[in-house]
């Protein structure tokens, strides 16, 4: 459209310019401005307006200009490009220093060519093209933040309500194209993506049947989120036929970029405009709050007469012919005079009427265009500054939500810290945040009055099935495989699926599809393929996520840990000469031999004074406890317990070692068989080195890894297709090990106890399902899953499948011993036994032992001392008890043949005698 645009400006014939020489003049002349619009627009009037009283505020203020004045000459382009072209040209031979406008991108385009050429400085507040803030385009200024800020803006939006596709309607200009590049640019930023673009014709050219046609594809496709960036005019037929499509309601989202705005700012909408523009999202420039804004707010009633509302652009409009007079002011005061010389790649280009030689160059633009992009100044938009890149510092927009006739402002967006709903200028006092936890917007009323955020998308096709691809397995099939008496598709998977689609707040209607030759299992790399060619719509069941795979779909969550491990036979493994410690911990050892003896102990204490087994000389008598106490491990101790204490005892204690031994027995019978075997293979390590044979599953993706990732040559790779074929290739030596996932080998050994897992997992994935590349549904089933693992319910699917357990062969590892905690209540029970056994025991003894000590105490006994005391007490539990019962009944009677020979002596002394009835006289 360029060239054709410059084509028609070689060649009209209908205009004519013509100036000669050289004007230069030495004093402080009056300076010519112009400006390009539409004034037929909604952002055109507001210019004309806001222009002309900025130039009667600059002209009335002698601190700006001194004693020149700033002269606004406009041009009506009327909506035609070519029209605008012209006036451009009009203004650069007219000793014009500088141009405000044009207001399409189109224009400014090509007038920006001229204007490099001829040193004229463009400033622009609605031609907000992002390409035009590029090197290309030097004296081209937007005064207002152009659209790749906004599309910025839209982009986190997008991406903080968490959607991952949009559908973009726009009309196919200069514009609009360069924004919504800006737009994919930004989105792809944030894994986002646009969908699909509507392009609708430029300008405002576009019919309503093209509208409809556009809007009806796009109501058949899976993405809900749509972006609207066009003219006014066209903008509001597209909500106008949306709402009659039915396609402003639930589920929808729309955002309007800043045109909307402009609409509803500047004009009252009717009754059905509104209704049809229920719940979008919109952009407005962000203005802040100033006594200057609030001043000239209250004046534009009066400017306007009532015609227009003020909007945002009024503003920028206002603020740029300040930038401008700033700009020229300091020019003047550099020094700088304005003049005007002939351009000499100009001359000779003079064609019947057209004189285009005539247009002149301005000598100090260069200098004026330094002074504009120097500018610091505070204005009615707020604090205006330009960055390296011509653009403003500090771009900030307003986010509204339509409702009614009205609008609600729901946060900000500013390129300084993102989405908040704090003022940009109150957050640029403070540090930057961009993280997404400070990421904020106020609740938001969408299309159909709803609070409930949209998902964003829906199944395309008007709810057509998805066809899901499952795996026809012919082994391990509690993980997936049909019922041939009901032809159900079950498993571990399909359970999990379903579980998770249930958890879903949308319907998703599906049929499972079996991908096999019923045969042998399928290869899940062609199951993949299946899903990117779109012969299915998504793949589920034990499908491993790698990276090969995960280039071309995309998957969910795992909902199972996977990895390959290494299984392999075992042999014998040469006992060694201290196995038959191995049973029994260290300190089991200890306190098992510590217990014998004094078991052995206490039951001699018991036994001493009773029984003569227990008795003889010392040395007699340490053999007798170690002996009875180690012999009771075998239960051939050949002393006679007699006492009652003794064989409570000794009961309790062969109890315990009944126990132990048998425990023993058990543990090294296991550490002599089962212990001892120990795989051939010590892991994946020893396999990569060795020259044997390795077994895979069919269709497993381990066959790849072995031959890609770990240069095993095909040759030495086998296919095995069932457990029984693992087996038996195991057993016959056709392999030395079988490499497979984990969860196929957990099954495997429940069955298999001769065969083991050997070495670490050597790689780490897991099981999920395939989707196409960015479908929203992946990221959904995803959810689903982490909810069905933090509620338990995945657990209980698994353990209702894969519930086999592998066969425990114990280690040899310290972990795997007996244990002195696994005892410990035995030998507490058998202490207190002992405790208490002997304290009975010495009471009764200490007890005899008084009875004794007070039958043969004489004045000469007591007066030995606690020493003797002790002895005595040794002595007598030494002693046999029928020794001492003898000597104390002994003593009893000697103690009574004294009492009665005293009494004889009384009575013969007294003269009293006792008779068969008692003493008488």
């Amino acid at each position: 459209m360029n060239m054709k645009l410059l084509r028609v400006v070689v060649m009209v014939p209908l205009f004519y310019l013509f100036i000669e020489g050289v004007s230069i003049q030495h004093s402080r002349p009056d300076v010519n401005i112009g400006a390009i619009f539409s004034f037929g627009t909604i952002n055109g009037k507001l210019a004309k307006i806001a222009m002309n009283a900025a130039v009667n505020d600059v002209n009335s203020d002698p601190s700006i200009l001194g004693g020149s004045k700033l002269h606004l000459s406009t041009y009506d382009s009327n909506y035609s490009g070519f029209l605008g072209i012209i006036g451009g040209l009009q203004y650069m031979g007219t000793n014009t220093v500088a141009i405000i406008g044009p207001q399409v991108s189109a224009m400014a385009h090509i007038l920006s060519h001229l204007a490099n050429e001829l040193h004229v400085p463009m400033l622009s507040f609605t031609a907000l093209d992002p390409s035009l803030s590029s090197l290309q385009y030097p004296y081209f200024i937007q005064t207002s933040p152009n659209d790749l800020f906004q599309m910025t803006a839209i982009a986190d939006m997008i991406s903080y309500f968490g959607y991952r596709e949009v559908v973009v309607i726009y009309t196919d200009d200069e514009q609009s194209r360069g924004s919504i590049i800006a737009l994919g640019d930004k989105l792809a930023e944030r894994r986002c993506k646009i969908f699909y673009k509507a392009v609708l014709s430029p300008e405002a050219l576009a019919t309503r049947d093209e509208i409809k046609n556009e809007l009806v594809k796009v109501s058949l496709m899976e993405s809900r989120v749509i972006v609207v960036h066009a003219y006014a005019i066209i903008g509001l037929q597209i909500f106008d036929l949306a709402h009659k499509l039915r396609m402003m309601e639930p589920g929808y989202v729309w955002i309007a970029t800043s045109w909307l705005s402009t609409v509803l700012d500047s004009t009252s909408v009717s009754k059905e405009v509104s209704k049809d523009i229920q719940g979008v999202l919109t952009f407005r420039p962000h203005t802040p709050d100033s006594e200057r804004k609030r001043a000239f707010v209250a004046r534009w009633n009066e400017l306007s007469n009532g015609s227009i509302r003020l909007n945002p652009y009024g503003l920028y409009a206002y603020d740029t012919v300040f930038i401008l007079a700033n700009a020229i002011k300091l020019f003047l005061d550099q020094g700088g005079v304005i003049s005007f010389s002939n351009n000499s790649n100009l001359n000779g280009l003079r064609r019947g009427n057209l004189n285009l030689g005539a247009l002149s160059t301005f000598n100090g633009g260069k200098q004026l265009l330094g002074n504009i992009l120097k500018t610091n100044m505070t204005g009615l938009t707020g604090n205006i500054a330009f960055g390296i890149d011509k653009s403003l510092i500090h771009p900030a927009f307003d986010i509204l939500n339509v409702i009614g006739k009205d609008y609600k402002q729901i946060g900000y967006w500013s390129n300084y810290s993102g989405l908040s709903v704090v003022p940009p200028e109150i957050l640029y006092s403070k540090a930057p945040n961009r993280s997404s936890s400070s990421q904020q917007l106020s609740r938001v009323v969408w299309p159909g009055k709803t609070m409930m955020k949209p998902r964003g998308w829906v199944f395309p096709y008007n709810g057509r099935e998805l066809r899901i691809g499952v795996p026809d397995r012919v082994s391990y099939k509690a993980v997936v495989s049909k019922d041939e008496k009901t032809n159900e598709i079950h498993g571990f998977c399909i359970d999990v699926f379903l579980a998770a689609v249930d958890l879903l707040p949308y319907p998703v209607p599906h049929k499972f599809i079996l991908f096999g030759d019923k045969h042998k299992n399928p290869s899940y790399t062609d199951l993949i393929n299946r899903v990117t060619s779109n012969v299915f719509d998504a793949a589920v069941g034990d499908i491993a996520i790698v990276t090969n795979r995960t280039k071309i779909v995309d998957f969910t969550q795992p909902y199972i840990e996977s990895g390959l491990v290494v299984v392999a036979p075992v042999r014998k493994l040469n006992s060694s000469p201290w196995a038959f410690m191995r049973p029994f911990t260290p300190l089991m050892w200890v306190v098992t031999g510590a217990f014998f003896l004094i078991v052995g102990v206490v039951v001699w204490i018991l036994e001493h004074r009773i029984n003569d087994e227990f008795r003889g000389p010392p040395k007699k008598q340490l053999i007798t406890i170690l002996w009875f106490g180690f012999s009771t491990m075998f239960f051939s101790h050949r002393e006679n317990t007699v006492s009652t204490l003794g064989r409570m005892v000794l009961i309790l204690w062969l109890f315990v070692v009944l126990i132990i031994t048998s425990s023993y027995t058990a543990s090294l019978t296991s550490i002599l068989t089962v212990q001892q075997l120990a795989p051939s293979i010590k892991g994946i390590e020893s396999l990569i080195t060795s020259n044997d044979h390795i077994g895979f599953q069919v269709g497993s993706f381990a066959e790849n890894y072995l031959i890609e990732e770990l240069n095993i040559a095909k040759s030495r790779l086998i296919a095995l297709g069932s457990p029984e074929e693992y087996a038996d290739a195991l057993k016959t030596g056709r392999v030395a090990a079988v490499v497979d996932e984990r969860p196929y080998v957990d099954l495997f050994l429940s069955n298999n106890c001769m065969f083991q897992i050997v070495g670490q997992e050597f790689t780490k994935s897991g099981w999920g399902f395939a989707f196409p590349r960015d479908s929203p549904l992946a990221m959904d089933m995803s959810t689903a899953i982490l909810t069905l693992s933090e509620n338990g319910k995945l657990q209980k699917i698994h353990d209702k499948w894969l519930n086999a357990k592998a066969c425990d062969i114990p280690s040899s590892d310290d972990s795997d011993k007996l244990q002195l905690k696994s005892f410990w209540g035995l030998f507490l029970i058998c202490g207190i036994a002992c405790v208490l056994a002997l304290l009975v025991y010495f009471c009764l003894t200490l007890r005899q032992f008084k009875l004794y000590f007070t039958q043969q105490s004489e004045p000469s006994m007591q007066q030995g001392g606690s020493s003797r005391s002790i002895k005595r007490f040794l002595s007598f539990v030494d002693d046999k008890e029928e020794e001492a019962k003898k000597k104390l009944k002994r003593m009893h009677m000697e103690s009574q043949s004294r009492q009665g020979n005293a009494e004889e002596e009384f009575q013969s002394q007294s003269g009293i005698r006792r008779c068969d009835s008692g003493l008488y006289p």
